[in-house]
C-alpha cells in the first residue's frame, strides 16, 4: 500500500473507533451510555491497535503527526516525507469523524439537547480550563508517548533470534496499545489526553461543518492547546531519546 493512503486509513479508523467509543458511551439511548472512562481508555487503545495494524507494514503507522515530527526530530524518519504523512494523517482523521457522525445520526439527534456532550465526541476540551496548565499537560502526556515509542525500538526491546533483529510485525501494536491505555487512565482527566492533532483538530473542523443539529461552537479558543501542546511534546521527547540514549 501506498504510505501515505495507509496513514489516511490507519488515522481514519483510528478516529473512527476512538471518537466512536466516545460517542458510544455518551450520547443518549445508545446501549454504551454511561460505560465510563475504563472503556473509553480501552476503547482508544484497541482504536490505535486497529490503525497500526492496518497502516504499519506500508508506513510505519504514525497516524500521528506529533509521532511523525518526533520521529523526524530524532533522525528516525525522513524529513521529505513528514509534510505528506501529516496531510494524509489530518485527511483521515476528518473522515474518520465525519463517519462516527453518520453512524450514530440519530443518537445525535437524541442528544441535542446537550451540545458539550456531542463536542466531546468529536474532540477534546479542558477539564478545568487553565490553559497553561492543560498546555503544560498535552505537553507531557505526548513526550511520554513518543519517548516510550522510541525506545520500544531500543535494543533490549525489539525482538531478536540469536542476536538478529526481527520485525515484529503485529505484536509491535501491542506495546503501543497499552501505552495508550495507560496514558488514558493515568493522564487523561485533565485534558482528555488528545496527544494528536489528526485525532483533535481533524474532528473539530468535521464538527464545525458537519450539519449537527443542537451543536455548540466548536471550541476554537482552546484548539491551540491539543495542537501546540504534541507537537512540542514530540518534539522534547525526540531530544530527550538522543541524549539519553
Amino acid at each position: 500500500m501506498n504510505p501515505y493512503i495507509a496513514e489516511f486509513i490507519g488515522t481514519l479508523v483510528l478516529v473512527l473507533l476512538g471518537d466512536g467509543v466516545c460517542a458510544a458511551c455518551s450520547l443518549n439511548h445508545s446501549k454504551a451510555k454511561g460505560a465510563g472512562w475504563v472503556v473509553i481508555a480501552l476503547g482508544w487503545g484497541l482504536a490505535v491497535m486497529m490503525g497500526v495494524l492496518i497502516a504499519g507494514p506500508s508506513s510505519g503507522a504514525h497516524l500521528n503527526p506529533a509521532v511523525t515530527l518526533g520521529l523526524a526530530v530524532a533522525g528516525k524518519f525522513a524529513w521529505k516525507l513528514v509534510l505528506g504523512y501529516i496531510v494524509a494523517q489530518m485527511l483521515g482523521g476528518f473522515f474518520g469523524a465525519a463517519l462516527v457522525w453518520i453512524f450514530y445520526k440519530d443518537h445525535y439527534k437524541a442528544t441535542s439537547d446537550q451540545p458539550d456532550t456531542m463536542l466531546g465526541t468529536f474532540c477534546t476540551m479542558p477539564a478545568i480550563k487553565n490553559l497553561g496548565r492543560n498546555f503544560l499537560c498535552e505537553v507531557i502526556a505526548t513526550c511520554l508517548l513518543v519517548f516510550v515509542i522510541l525506545a520500544l525500538a531500543t535494543e533490549g526491546n525489539a525482538f531478536s533470534l540469536g542476536g538478529t533483529a526481527l520485525a515484529t510485525g503485529s505484536l509491535g501494536s501491542w506495546p503501543v496499545t497499552c501505552l495508550i491505555m495507560s496514558i488514558g487512565m493515568s493522564l487523561g482527566g485533565t485534558t482528555g489526553y488528545a496527544l494528536n492533532p489528526a485525532r483533535d483538530l481533524s474532528p473539530r473542523c468535521a464538527h464545525a461543518v458537519l450539519p449537527i443539529q443542537g451543536k455548540r461552537d466548536s471550541g476554537w479558543w482552546y484548539s491551540w492547546v491539543p495542537v501546540a501542546g504534541p507537537m512540542i511534546g514530540a518534539c522534547l521527547a525526540a531530544g530527550l531519546f538522543l541524549l539519553v540514549f
